[in-house]
């Protein structure tokens, strides 16, 4: 059959894998900016940023240190993440009483800021990053990189965690009354500012970590985040502002329609994305996931 529409199977199924990988990449930034949303009411713009910030940590962790790519998979994540509870602390938390638009105003700040940085201290072009997991396995239909593979599989036990924790855990619960009920939260003797902040350095943290997974797959560039934020926003519009379980499958599944694009109608593999956004809010304003109100 794929025969008859011209379209060979390595084609198709390698098209999909690179879709599956872009979906892994969507749904681990939508995740984190579903987190931060959901529950903190912040539009973080500098979700790119921390992305790309991951990837350079990574890189100077090896580059510097010697520290190799299964050490900087713990080590950069949780440098990032540090940075962003500091930004919360110092800026963001003087915002959580005005309207979303200055914290969308004072994270695209920063990320103007961290781009900025990194373009003049190594240049606005890419630099390579060395493959951990070298060779692959051959499928009959396709060769499957073992790199590739290992971010499909990283991603999804991520995002499984992150949505159970959120969902499912006494944590996630207490997470979730903070956000509505505070004073009540704070009545149980918990601290719910520090609270607020640990749940932004994480959703920064999952960002950096996607940033470390991309390292080896791209090439490290201060236009990385700037490059993938857009889309990634739209994903989570699709899926619904601050639904977890929306940014991940919206993710995968975005990246999947993607990837089929590129085999069938290239010429909208850029725009597809976007087009399926305004569908869907013509529809259902509220995303597919999110509640309606």
């Amino acid at each position: 059959m794929m025969e008859l529409i011209g379209i060979p199977p390595q084609a198709l199924f390698g098209q999909l894998m690179l879709g599956l990988i872009n979906g892994s990449f969507y749904a681990m930034l939508s995740l984190g900016l579903a987190v931060i949303f959901g529950l903190l009411n912040v539009i973080n713009f500098a979700h790119g940023a921390q992305y790309m910030l991951g990837a350079f940590v990574a890189w100077m962790l090896l580059n510097w240190l010697g520290i190799p790519y299964w050490g900087a998979l713990v080590l950069a994540p949780i440098v990032v993440a540090a940075t962003g509870l500091v930004i919360e602390r110092t800026l963001l938390r003087r915002l959580h009483d005005l309207d979303h638009l200055y914290g969308l105003l004072l994270t695209f700040g920063l990320a103007l800021i961290f781009e900025g940085v990194m373009r003049s201290q190594f240049g606005a072009a890419g630099m390579p990053y060395g493959n951990p997991l070298p060779g692959g396995v051959n499928l009959g239909f396709m060769w499957l990189p073992w790199y590739r593979g290992w971010i499909i599989v990283a991603s999804l036990v991520v995002c499984l965690a992150t949505w159970f924790v959120i969902e499912r855990t006494k944590l996630g619960a207490y997470l979730r009354a903070a956000t509505e009920r505070p004073e009540i939260v704070q009545s149980f003797g918990i601290d719910v500012p520090r609270m607020i902040t640990l749940t932004y350095a994480f959703g920064v943290g999952l960002a950096a970590l996607a940033g470390v997974l991309a390292a080896p797959a791209y090439q490290v560039s201060p236009n990385m985040g700037s490059n993938l934020i857009i889309v990634v926003f739209a994903v989570v519009v699709i899926g619904g502002m601050g639904s977890i379980m929306g940014a991940i499958v919206t993710g995968f599944g975005l990246g999947v329609i993607e990837g089929l694009t590129k085999v069938f109608y290239p010429e909208a593999s850029n725009t597809v994305i976007f087009v399926i956004m305004a569908l869907v809010l013509m529809v259902r304003p509220s995303g597919l996931f999110g509640a309606a109100k």
